[in-house]
């Protein structure tokens, strides 16, 4: 079953179009990652998804139902969207932030009931945040910040995430951190999750699915063996590249790549 499908989905910014009739579908209960070049339209795709950004025609269907349909409140109850810069207000603490997720289920004046407080006790104990739960954003380091902004989305109860670039300006090892506990909550908790990386590896090693796009136009979909593939780096993103199997994971990665010489 696919959570998400688009449908001759066409976004533009003002008339330029960035996507053009794009039908994709992403598979429930995976791990799936969008790739492409700079500009090649995989954050606006992913933006669309999220109703962030308008589509200028076609449909997006959220669990079988046009998203342009659904409330706002009802939406994020189901999905919930983390930006490549996700921002907060100065002074606010772990616990502050990830409250913020059970919005969506508040009626009334949004206090904070016992069954909510629960559930973000659970978001902040399953992303290995109970230590820092009374620290402010502010002293946190990069990949506890995105761990953070990850038990918010949980604290959402949504079964599906999307995340922009969630590795962006973390060293190696936040990068690890933060994709190892996306495959815990996708394996424990069941949640499908949607996500835009750059480095193909890390892609490569970490997603169930892959769409590569380029130009607004999917160019190969599949699992890593069938995405990262000399032909279609070669297609995508216009590179001569080497493709070895990791030992341990046994997914392709990319070893080495060069400009396409003319």
């Amino acid at each position: 079953m696919n959570r998400i499908e688009t449908e001759k989905l066409t976004i533009a910014y003002d008339e330029h179009v960035i996507v053009d009739s794009l039908d994709l579908a992403i598979p429930e209960g995976k791990i799936t990652s969008i790739i492409g070049p700079n500009g090649c339209g995989k954050s606006t795709i992913l933006k669309t998804i999220g109703r962030i950004l308008k589509r200028k025609s076609g449909h997006v269907l959220l669990d079988g139902a046009d998203i342009a349909k659904i409330t706002t409140k009802e939406i994020a109850k189901k999905m919930a969207i983390l930006p490549q810069t996700p921002t907060a207000p100065s002074g606010l603490t772990v616990q502050e932030l990830v409250s913020y997720g059970r919005f969506p289920h508040q009626k009334g004046f949004g206090k904070l009931n016992d069954e909510d407080k629960k559930i973000v006790d659970w978001a902040i104990e399953v992303t290995k945040l109970t230590d820092y739960r009374y620290r402010e954003i502010d002293n946190l380091s990069g990949g506890q910040r995105q761990r953070v902004w990850i038990a918010m989305a949980l604290a959402q109860q949504t079964e599906l995430i999307l995340l922009d670039e969630p590795t962006t300006y973390l060293d190696m090892a936040h990068q690890l951190e933060v994709l190892e506990l996306l495959k815990d909550l996708n394996k424990q908790q069941g949640c499908t999750i949607v996500m835009v990386l750059h480095d193909l590896n890390l892609a490569s090693r970490f997603s169930d699915y892959l769409v590569a796009v380029n130009e607004g136009e999917v160019k190969a979909k599949g699992n890593a063996k069938e995405v990262i593939k000399a032909e279609v780096l070669k297609n995508v993103f216009q590179i001569e590249a080497t493709i070895v199997e990791e030992p341990v994971s046994e997914r392709p990665v990319c070893l080495t790549y060069q400009l396409i010489q003319e």
